[in-house]
C-alpha cells in the first residue's frame, strides 16, 4: 500500500531552491506541489508522494542544499483534506465555527494542520504558505464547535511544541463577512 506524504525543504538562497527541487524531482517519483521564494528572501520547495520517494527526495534535497537548508521535513499518511488545502483544488463551504492556526514556521503550521484534521471532525479550508506573511503560515478549518476547538487545541500543542506559535483562535459563529475573507 501506498501511503501518501509531503516533504518539505525550506533554504536561505532563492538559487539553491531551483537547485534543490531540480535535484528532489530527479532522484525520486515524487510530485512537485509547490516551489517558490517565499519572505525573508527564502526559497520553499513542497513534494508528495508515498513515503520512500519523498524520504529519499528530502535526502538528496538536503545534501544539494550545500549549507543554505532552514529546515525540513518529511509528513507521512498526510490527511487528504492537507493536499486539498495546500493546493485550494476543491471549495470549501463553511460549516459552523471557524478555527485558525499561525505560525512562524511552514513546516511546523503543515504538521499542525495534518494533526488537527485527523483530531476531530472538521474540514481542513486552507493552508497559506509565507507568501505576504512574514514567513509565516495559518490554517483555517470548519465544523462544529466542538471539534473545531478539538482540532485547534491538538494543532496548537504541536506548534507550541515546537516554540513557534503566534496565535490559534476559535470563532463560534463569525460573520458570513469574515468567511467571504478566507474563502
Amino acid at each position: 500500500m501506498n501511503e501518501r506524504a509531503i516533504g518539505l525543504i525550506e533554504l536561505t538562497s532563492i538559487a539553491a531552491g531551483f537547485l534543490v527541487a531540480d535535484t528532489m524531482l530527479k532522484s525520486s517519483n515524487v510530485k512537485l506541489l509547490l516551489s517558490r521564494s517565499i519572505c525573508s528572501g527564502k526559497f520553499m520547495v513542497l513534494i508528495g508522494g508515498d513515503v520512500a520517494a519523498v524520504g529519499a527526495a528530502i535526502h538528496a534535497g538536503c545534501t544539494a542544499a550545500k549549507g543554505c537548508l532552514i529546515d525540513q521535513t518529511v509528513i507521512s499518511k498526510v490527511h487528504p483534506d492537507v493536499f486539498a488545502a495546500l493546493s485550494r483544488s476543491r471549495p470549501v463551504e463553511p460549516n459552523g465555527a471557524l478555527g485558525i492556526m499561525e505560525a512562524f514556521n511552514v513546516a511546523t503550521l503543515i504538521q499542525a494542520a495534518d494533526v488537527a484534521v485527523k483530531a476531530a471532525n472538521v474540514t481542513l479550508m486552507e493552508i497559506r504558505l509565507a507568501m505576504a506573511l512574514g514567513g509565516k503560515a495559518f490554517a483555517t478549518l470548519t465544523g462544529d464547535v466542538s471539534s473545531v476547538q478539538a482540532a485547534i487545541d491538538a494543532g496548537r500543542a504541536v506548534i507550541a511544541e515546537a516554540g513557534l506559535l503566534v496565535n490559534a483562535v476559535v470563532i463560534p459563529r463569525p460573520h458570513p463577512n469574515v468567511y467571504r475573507e478566507i474563502i
